[in-house]
C-alpha cells in the first residue's frame, strides 16, 4: 500500500493537514515525543491502510507530505513518548489521536475503555481505540466573501439560540432541516427574527462536542455542548448532509437578511476531563502545554472549570491554537464574533487575572479579532473568578448584577431601588472606571442556563429531578417567583399575572441602557417545566414548541413594540453615561407625587416604584418610564413634560391599557405594571 504513495519531508506550517501541490501535508506540535505518525484510512474509516513516521523539526513540530492524497482523506495521529502520569506524560501510540486542527471529522465517538491511558488502573493501555474516535478528515474551504452586516453596538440586539432546540419542531421548516443549521437560516425562521427586531443570534456551542460518559450511563446527553472535542469543526449532528460547507451557507443567508452570527465558545476545557479522563487528542500529544497542572504536581489538573481540566493559555501554541480558532471562524466560517464561556480562565496566569493577560492583548491588536464583536462571561470558579467589569476595550460583558437586581425588582424586594437605577442606566459604577460605557454592558434576564422568562414567573423552587441528580443541580438563588401556584395553573388571574410580569421583564430590558440579550423562548412564554439547569435534556423540555398560541405571540409583539421606542431614542444608543452637565440628554427621577427624588427617597427601604424621564434635547423628544413593583396599584402625578407637547402613553404591561393622560389630573398606575410615555408620539411610531 504504502508504494501508491509518495512520502516527503513535508512543511511546518500550518499546523494540521493542508493541500499542498498534489498532496496533503500534516503537521504536528509534539515537542516532548519520541515519534509522531499519520495514519491514513480507508473510505468508511475501519481500515488503518498506511502509517508513516513524521519528521522532527524545529520547535518540536513534526511535518510530512503524502502525495497523491486530496480532500475528504480519513487520517489521525499516533505518538510515541515517554508513558508517566505521575510526571504528567501521557503518550501512547495504542491510542488514535484528533488532529486539534481538524477542520472536519467522521464517524462517531464512541465511550468505551479503549479511550483510556491506564486499564486497569496503574497499567498502560495497549488496546487500539481508533474503532471508537472519530477520524479527521482533510478539507479545504475558501475564505469568506460576502457582506456582513457590521451592526454597531448601539444597534444591536441579541437572541441567544440553540441550533437544533430552536427550530426541530417548528412547522414550516422542512423535517430535513429542522434543528440544522440550515433550519436557522430559513426563510420562515428568519421572519421570525425580524418579527421582533433582531439583529444577532448568539448560537450555544457549535464546535463539534461529545456527551460526558457520565451522562451516557444514565440515559442523558450533553445538550448545550459545553464539552468541546475539536475547536474548528462544526458539530456534525447540525449538518444535513455532512457538509461542513452548511454552516458557512447559514451565515450567508442569515447575513442577506442583516443578522449577525455570533458563537458561543469554549475555550477554556475540553472533552478530555480530569485526571482519569480519556486520551482523545490534546492530551496525548502536550498534556503539559494544552491543560494546567498543579505547581510541583503535574499529574494533577487545576480545575477551575470545574468539568476536571483547564486549557493552559499561557503556553505559546495553546494560545495559538486558540487564535487560529478564532481567525478560522471569522475569516472563513464568516462569523461576527465571539460569547467566550468562563472567560476569566482566558486572563488568568499563574499570578491570577489581568486586563492585560497575553490573551487579552493579542487580541486586543490582531487586525482580524480586534473588528469582531467580543462578549465575556466574566466569571469561572477559580481563584478571583469574578471579574465583572474588569476586562479591557472593546470587549463586552455579560451583567449578571442586572439580571439579580431586576429580578429582585419585579420580585418584589425590598432596598434595591438605587441598585436598580445603576442597572437602568448602563452600570456605571461597573463600567466607568476603566473608560468605558454603557453599551459594554450585556443585559439579560434569562439565558440559556437559569429558568425560562416564562418559568421565572411560574416556579418558586427549581425542579431538575429529570437530570437525574436528585434535584441537586442548577442554582437555588433565582429570585424567582410564581404568582400565586407553583408550576402550570388554569387560573385566569395567575396567567394574566404571569403574562403581565414577563412583560415588565422585556419592557425593563429593552429600556435599559446596554445591549438587550433575549433569551430563545423568551418571545412565546416557552417553558421548562421548572427545569433550571436543562444542560443534559434533548427533548421537549428544551425544544421550542411552536405551537398555534405560540404563533406570533402577544410577548413576540410586546418586545417589537419596545424595540421601536428603543430605536427612535437616541439615549439609548449614546455610549457613554448621562450625567447631570450633558449637553444633549437629561435624566430625571420623580416620586409618585411627580416630585423629584431626594437622596432620602432613594432610602427608603420599602420603595417599589420608579419614575423617570429621559429628554433628547436635540430632537426635542421626551420619554416617562414608570416602573411599579407594588402588590397595589399607585395613584400618580405625572411630572410636566420637559418639551411643548402633553404626555401620550404608548406602551404599557397591561394588558388591552389604556390611559388619557391629563397634565393635572392623577393617573392610576396598576400594580405590577410598567408603562411608557411619550411627548412626541410620531417618532415612536415611525420606530
Amino acid at each position: 500500500m504504502s508504494n501508491q504513495f509518495e512520502v516527503t519531508h513535508g512543511l511546518v506550517e500550518p499546523l494540521g493537514s493542508s493541500l499542498h501541490l498534489n498532496g496533503v501535508n500534516f503537521s504536528l506540535y509534539a515537542p516532548k515525543a519520541t515519534q509522531a505518525y499519520v495514519c491514513l484510512f480507508d473510505k468508511s474509516g475501519h481500515s488503518e491502510i498506511l502509517k508513516v513516521a513524521m519528521n522532527i523539526n524545529e520547535g518540536g513540530i513534526w511535518s510530512i507530505h503524502i502525495a497523491p492524497l486530496n480532500t475528504g482523506a480519513l487520517y489521525g495521529f499516533r505518538v510515541e513518548g515517554e508513558y508517566n502520569p505521575d510526571n504528567g506524560l501521557l503518550f501512547n501510540e495504542h491510542k488514535l489521536l484528533i488532529d486539534p486542527y481538524a477542520k472536519d471529522l467522521f464517524g462517531e465517538f464512541t465511550w468505551s475503555e479503549r479511550h483510556y491511558g491506564q486499564m486497569p488502573i496503574g497499567t498502560k493501555s495497549t488496546v487500539n481505540n481508533a474503532i471508537d474516535i472519530p477520524k479527521s478528515k482533510v478539507s479545504s474551504i475558501d475564505s469568506y466573501e460576502h457582506k456582513k452586516p457590521n451592526h454597531r453596538w448601539s444597534k444591536t440586539v441579541i437572541y441567544e439560540c440553540h441550533v437544533k432546540g430552536t427550530t426541530c419542531r417548528h412547522p414550516k421548516i422542512p423535517k430535513t432541516l429542522q434543528g440544522k443549521f440550515l433550519g436557522l437560516s430559513h426563510p420562515h425562521f428568519i421572519d421570525h427574527l425580524k418579527s421582533f427586531g433582531v439583529t444577532a443570534i448568539e448560537l450555544l456551542p457549535v464546535h463539534a462536542f461529545i456527551s460526558e460518559q457520565f451522562l451516557t450511563g444514565k440515559g442523558l446527553q450533553n445538550y448545550w455542548g459545553y464539552n468541546t472535542l475539536n475547536f474548528f469543526t462544526p458539530h456534525k449532528d447540525y449538518l444535513v448532509n455532512d457538509d461542513i460547507n452548511e454552516f458557512k451557507q447559514m451565515v450567508k443567508e442569515l447575513h442577506a437578511a442583516d443578522i449577525e452570527v455570533i458563537l458561543d465558545v469554549v475555550y477554556n476545557h475540553t472533552a478530555e476531563a480530569g485526571n482519569d479522563g480519556p486520551i482523545l487528542s490534546l492530551r496525548g500529544l502536550d498534556n503539559l502545554a494544552y491543560y494546567r497542572t498543579v505547581e510541583a504536581q503535574p499529574n494533577v489538573y487545576i480545575n477551575d472549570t470545574g468539568c476536571g481540566n483547564t486549557i493552559n493559555i499561557d503556553h505559546p501554541k495553546t494560545l495559538q491554537l486558540v487564535l487560529d480558532s478564532l481567525r478560522y471562524w471569522v475569516e472563513v466560517m464568516g462569523v461576527d464574533g465571539f460569547r467566550f464561556d468562563l472567560a476569566t480562565i482566558l486572563g488568568r496566569s499563574k499570578a491570577g487575572f489581568s486586563s492585560a493577560h497575553t490573551f487579552l492583548q493579542t487580541i486586543a491588536q490582531d487586525p482580524v479579532l480586534n473588528k469582531v464583536k467580543l462578549i465575556s462571561e466574566p466569571w469561572d470558579i477559580g481563584p478571583g473568578g469574578y471579574q465583572l467589569g474588569a476586562f479591557p476595550p472593546p470587549w463586552r460583558e455579560w451583567n449578571d448584577q442586572y439580571r439579580d437586581v431586576i429580578r429582585r425588582f419585579w420580585k418584589g424586594d425590598e432596598g434595591i431601588i438605587a441598585n436598580v437605577a445603576k442597572r437602568l442606566h448602563g452600570s456605571f459604577d461597573i463600567f466607568e472606571h476603566s473608560h468605558r460605557g454603557p453599551l459594554n454592558s450585556i443585559n439579560f434576564i434569562t439565558s440559556h442556563d437559569g429558568f425560562t422568562l416564562a418559568d421565572l414567573v411560574s416556579y418558586e423552587h427549581k425542579h431538575n429531578e429529570a437530570n437525574g441528580e436528585n434535584n441537586r443541580d442548577g442554582h437555588s438563588a433565582n429570585y424567582s417567583f410564581n404568582c400565586g401556584a407553583e408550576g402550570f395553573s388554569t387560573d385566569e388571574k395567575i396567567a394574566a399575572l404571569r403574562l403581565q410580569q414577563q412583560k415588565n421583564f422585556l419592557l425593563t430590558l429593552i429600556l435599559s441602557k446596554g445591549v438587550p440579550m433575549i433569551a430563545a423562548g423568551s418571545e412565546m412564554a416557552h417553558s421548562q417545566g421548572g427545569n433550571n439547569n436543562a444542560y443534559c435534556q434533548n427533548n421537549r423540555t428544551s425544544w421550542l414548541a411552536w405551537k398555534d398560541s405560540q404563533l406570533n405571540h402577544s410577548l413576540t409583539r410586546f418586545i417589537d413594540d419596545a424595540l421601536k421606542i428603543r430605536r427612535a431614542h437616541s439615549a439609548f444608543k449614546h455610549s457613554v453615561f448621562l450625567d447631570d452637565i450633558d449637553e444633549r440628554f437629561t435624566v430625571k427621577w420623580f416620586t409618585e407625587t411627580g416630585d423629584t427624588m431626594t437622596d432620602s427617597h432613594w432610602h427608603e427601604n420599602s420603595r417599589q416604584f420608579l419614575m423617570y424621564s429621559l429628554l433628547d434635547k436635540q430632537n426635542k423628544h421626551a420619554l416617562l418610564i414608570v416602573f411599579n413593583a407594588n402588590k397595589k396599584s399607585v395613584s400618580c402625578q405625572l411630572p410636566p413634560s420637559p418639551i411643548n407637547a402633553q404626555w401620550q402613553m404608548v406602551l404599557s404591561s397591561v394588558n388591552n391599557a389604556s390611559l388619557t393622560t391629563h397634565q393635572d389630573a392623577p393617573v392610576e398606575i396598576s400594580a405590577q405594571s410598567s408603562w411608557v410615555f411619550s411627548a412626541n408620539l410620531e417618532d415612536v411610531a415611525n420606530g
